[in-house]
């Protein structure tokens, strides 16, 4: 069932494509090193900074998510 008017551009097709070769463990780990990070920062006093890289972990395993989508539903 695919309807034309709603197709993906030449520029989401091609970025759909280079990260449907990432394994969906890579966002996971990417996001642990986060919180290992931020943890570690908080633990040496710089707050400001362990916030800002403990905000990273929700984006990260939302591409993740978005990841695992195109993987199985595809694109176009």
């Amino acid at each position: 069932m695919e309807n034309s008017e709603h197709k993906e551009g030449a520029v989401t097709k091609s970025i759909e494509n280079q990260t449907a070769k990432l394994p969906s463990d890579t966002y996971l780990i990417g996001a642990g090193i986060a919180v290992a990070i931020s943890l570690t920062l908080k633990m040496m006093g710089k707050k400001p900074e362990a916030l800002f890289v403990g905000q990273w972990v929700a984006p990260i395993l939302i591409l993740g998510v978005y990841n695992k989508l195109v993987k199985q539903s595809g694109n176009d």
